[in-house]
């Protein structure tokens, strides 16, 4: 998850300029309700993870605008008609195959006491532009931001598609590169080369003396650097999301706009030849239906209550109302509503990404309202449990590891190819569950062993005293059915084989294992050390390996102790031994 830093200082300035006081207090107990999870609190800094379904929250200033309704009860949403800054920006239709969503915004006279205070909003500004490309743009595919000096440009600006001998100067560079060299020898461009593969033309945005503002979704132009004397800024923001950009600019024009600057609209023409002001700051109205709030909730909220949940999380209760013909449903769906029910109007802010549908808004009451206050009820229907088949077996498993001293610990299903195979010399032999749209490059699959996460959780906590046991009972995903596995680990200074073939004897005597037999690895089958790995079979079926981790796999993962563990397949072990119960 994005994990933001905010000085206490700072904050508290951002809350008492509309009158809010910051009570730390508040944050500390009350603030994770609102989808944060604070790791820091205290006189000096709030280090919080927001959850990847809030990405309006990525920024000190735009998490300040969420603490005056979620702590202080201070409406958010305020109907504001922009000021047009008379600036225009016209895309090529050539765009529509290259990168056709193209936004943008101005901010003016942002106020700092001095350039030492611009230079610190500078920082965060960038910091902010980051997270956003990870949050909302999917690392600057979906959607990538610039920012620009205003004073430094020469309006009207165009969007234009180039050759790649097409030559300009980049940001932090002093000499002028053609697009060719900034993807092949400059950072950014080598980093998101990606992005244009296969494009001959690219996109360019350019004021009307033929200056360089930007080359999305790369780098921007030297010429336009955002300094400790910027005051105006100009910003853009394009890509192939139209949600996610808009999001975006309206995230960033916040986060100026919290600063003091006043935000402005600009007239765009877009690649189909259509007019739009921008940006747009009325707010999506959305209706759910009474009676999928009571279904949900478990009760029904009175007008008053619905209208403090709303303003709590930044948005606004409209009333109630009729449902129209096209928001009745003859199936009986939940997100529609029957014949003559009601349906509860919500405004919310354009920038609330995460709000897709009906139930997004439930969940919103149940927050504003707070959980703690939606009743009580009990199950309607019966709920008569049977056992498990292999419950027993996974009971002895569990007294087995805590009888040898192992403690035990539930890790995240989700990993990556690194750790999974390529870290552990282990081969996929299996289909691979695979996350579509991934939010960090650690979590981009579904699990295969056990072991990769034991070896992160013992790097975590390699500053404590040897020796650490921990085992895991989980869930793997392999040719995408849920399949059970355990793996334990131990880190000790006087580990080898021999303890760790100790160990697998009194586990496999304490689940009633019989006709064991226990027969050599090859080298470099699995991380286990050559010579000293072994394979498990039980009535000649293999059910796990066993051994000493290799010391070149356990330093990948920063571990310099002497390594032993096992990984077995619960199923197959359950297919082996007889159950004596």
């Amino acid at each position: 998850m994005p994990t933001i830093s905010v000085e206490q200082k700072l904050l508290s300035s951002l809350l008492s300029k509309h009158g809010c006081q910051h009570d730390i207090a508040d944050v500390d107990h009350r603030l994770p309700l609102l989808g944060t999870d604070i790791d820091r609190c205290d006189e000096e800094t709030l280090d919080i993870e927001i959850f990847p379904n809030r990405p309006d929250l990525l920024s000190a200033e735009t998490l300040s605008l969420a603490m005056r309704g979620f702590l202080h009860n201070q409406a958010t949403l305020t109907e504001e008609s922009l000021d047009e800054s008379g600036i225009e920006l016209t895309v090529e239709p050539e765009l529509a195959t290259i990168r056709p969503i193209i936004l943008g915004a101005v901010v003016r006279g942002l106020e700092m006491k001095d350039d030492e205070a611009m230079d610190a909003f500078i920082k965060q500004l960038m910091d902010h532009q980051e997270k956003l490309h990870f949050a909302l743009g999917r690392g600057r595919r979906r959607a990538s931001i610039g920012v620009h000096d205003l004073s430094t440009l020469h309006p009207p600006f165009a969007v234009k598609a180039v050759e790649r001998s097409h030559a300009f100067t980049p940001l932090a560079m002093d000499t002028s590169m053609t697009i060719e060299e900034i993807l092949t020898t400059h950072p950014k461009g080598v980093d998101y080369a990606h992005l244009l593969e296969g494009m001959d033309r690219v996109p360019i945005i350019e004021d009307s003396e033929g200056a360089v503002l930007s080359f999305p979704p790369i780098i921007n132009g030297a010429q336009t650097t955002v300094q400790s004397s910027t005051r105006d800024l100009f910003i853009d923001v394009t890509g192939w999301d139209r949600r996610a950009c808009e999001s975006c600019l309206m995230l960033v024009a916040l986060q100026a706009k919290e600063r003091g600057g006043t935000i402005e609209t600009v007239r765009i023409t877009d690649c189909n030849g259509q007019e739009e002001i921008l940006p747009n700051w009325n707010p999506v109205h959305h209706r759910v239906p009474a009676r999928l709030v009571k279904t949900i909730l478990g009760r029904e909220l009175e007008d008053k209550e619905l209208t403090n949940a709303m303003i709590r999380m930044g948005g606004k209760f409209t009333g109630r109302s009729p449902a129209t013909q096209e928001e009745i449903s003859d199936d009986g769906t939940m997100q529609y509503a029957g014949e003559g029910e009601d349906m509860l109007g919500f405004d919310m802010p354009r920038w609330r990404f995460d709000l897709l549908h009906p139930v997004d808004i439930v969940e919103d009451l149940a927050i504003g309202h707070g959980y703690e206050d939606l009743g009580s009820d009990v199950p309607k229907a019966p709920m008569n449990a049977i056992p498990r088949a292999d419950d027993h077996l996974r009971r002895r498993i569990r007294t087995s590891m805590q009888g040898m001293g192992f403690m035990q610990i539930q890790s995240l299903t989700l990993s990556n190819d690194e750790d999974q195979f390529d870290r552990m010399r282990w081969k996929p032999f299996n289909a691979i569950t695979r996350i579509t749209n991934p939010i960090t490059l650690e979590h981009t699959m579904m699990r295969h062993f056990l072991l990769p996460g034991l070896l992160r959780l013992l790097a975590t906590n390699r500053h404590h005293d040897l020796p650490q046991s921990v085992y895991e009972l989980g869930t793997v995903v392999r040719d995408h059915k849920n399949m059970d596995r355990l793996a334990f680990l131990t880190a000790e200074r006087s580990g080898g084989f021999a303890a760790i073939r100790g160990r697998i004897q009194a586990f496999l005597r304490d689940i009633g294992a019989e006709n064991v037999v226990i027969e050599a690895l090859p080298a470099n089958e699995g991380p286990w050390l050559a010579g000293r790995a072994a394979r498990v079979l039980i009535d000649g079926e293999w059910v796990g390996c066993f051994g000493e981790i290799d010391p070149s796999i356990s330093q990948t993962f920063e571990l310099l102790v002497p390594l032993n563990g096992a990984e077995f397949d619960v199923e197959a072990l359950n297919n082996t031994i007889t159950d004596p119960v």
